[in-house]
């Protein structure tokens, strides 16, 4: 249970810190970068859960030749 909401945890802290780091005008790449990476990897563990597309139309398809 907690695993699901890491996923979107991570998105929120990725997504605050990398408009944080835009808010001055001295801007902190540091901070930006690591904010997009955290922000890419919940997204990435989001998308591993979601099923494919391509791999249900290919199972209608085997039960439409049938």
């Amino acid at each position: 249970m907690l695993m699901k909401y890491l996923n979107y945890i991570l998105i929120v802290l990725g997504a605050f810190a990398a408009l944080y780091a835009k808010q001055g005008t001295e801007q902190n790449e540091y901070i930006l970068i690591g904010g997009i990476a955290i922000l890419v990897i919940g997204i990435y563990r989001i998308s591993k859960t979601l099923p494919s597309k391509h791999d249900e139309n290919e199972d209608t398809n085997v039960n439409d030749k049938e």
